[in-house]
């Protein structure tokens, strides 16, 4: 018998952030360098990683992280242009 948990709902939920972010960037609607791009990809990321915590795989925790990396990259990197303009 297999059981959904609550941490598996969380890295469903962070999942599909990370897909809707890449989907509605490449349907043009959001461009990578608008700051929610990156907070969608943060939050989903920061999800699922949270889920593999519960049922880890080392693999996947690897990538989230590199994920997870690059998004506050470029939140940081939207914070600073935001800034100056």
């Amino acid at each position: 018998m297999m059981t959904t948990t609550i941490a598996d709902l969380i890295g469903v939920a962070g999942a599909l952030l990370v897909v809707a972010a890449y989907f509605l960037n490449l349907h043009g609607s959001l461009p990578t360098s608008a700051y929610r791009y990156s907070a969608l990809n943060l939050c989903g990321s920061a999800m699922i990683v949270y889920s593999l915590i519960y049922n880890p795989n080392p693999a996947s925790l690897l990538i989230e992280i590199f994920w997870a990396s690059i998004s506050l990259y470029g939140l940081l990197k939207s914070y600073r242009s935001r800034r100056r303009g």
